[in-house]
């Protein structure tokens, strides 16, 4: 009985040690690293299209960032035409811009009465 119930009580905490760690770990694993959807991106929309589209719209834009215009309310300008992008400061990601990088930013239209701006949620050169 003793050894049954030892048995038991070993098992017991060995599967609690294993349940707290929680996720899969690859035996090739290093350690953590970012996943996420590997498959084709979504298209890419001119400024034109963009302001033509519904309210809350998912774009993904390409072009530069000519001019900032407000605290975080920028001119964003591609072949196609210009409209004012707001980019929140911790979408910035530490990286530095200037008007001669072209950029892929992403985000939704946001359409007010007699406006058209894009909230960004992403932003990232191109290289």
């Amino acid at each position: 009985m003793k050894k049954t119930l030892s048995a038991i009580i070993l098992g017991t905490l060995s599967f609690g040690a294993l349940a707290q760690q929680g996720g899969f770990v690859s035996p090739d694993s290093t350690g953590y690293t970012q996943g996420g959807f590997k498959g084709p991106a979504p298209d890419l929309t001119s400024v034109a299209q963009a302001k033509s589209l519904r309210d809350d719209a998912w774009v993904v834009l390409e072009g530069s960032i000519v001019k900032q215009v407000g605290h975080e309310l920028y001119e964003f300008r591609d072949n196609s035409g210009s409209v004012y992008v707001d980019i929140d400061d911790k979408r910035w990601l530490g990286q530095a811009v200037t008007p001669a990088d072209k950029i892929r930013i992403e985000g939704e239209v946001d359409k007010d009465w007699n406006s058209v701006e894009i909230d960004v949620k992403t932003v990232r050169v191109v290289k």
